[in-house]
């Protein structure tokens, strides 16, 4: 099954573990968000907000972070 939650607004969501594998991210709104190991392997995250996520341990094997703002993960 594959999630998607394209352009939704995840701030400071707690995601923590949470398996997003394949998952179409794109133009989601992650500021603040808790994304400690979680899967993210072939992710859609392009033009994603990612600022100050936590993205410790996570698993972005093949994620396409194209456009993403990274500022502060």
């Amino acid at each position: 099954m594959r999630c998607t939650v394209e352009s939704a607004d995840l701030s400071k969501a707690n995601l923590d573990g949470a398996n997003l594998n394949k998952a179409n991210l794109h133009g989601a709104i992650l500021l603040e968000a808790n994304l400690s190991d979680a899967n993210l392997r072939g992710a859609d995250l392009s033009g994603a907000n990612l600022n100050s996520t936590n993205l410790s341990y996570a698993n972005l094997t093949e994620a396409n972070l194209s456009g993403a703002d990274l500022n502060g993960a």
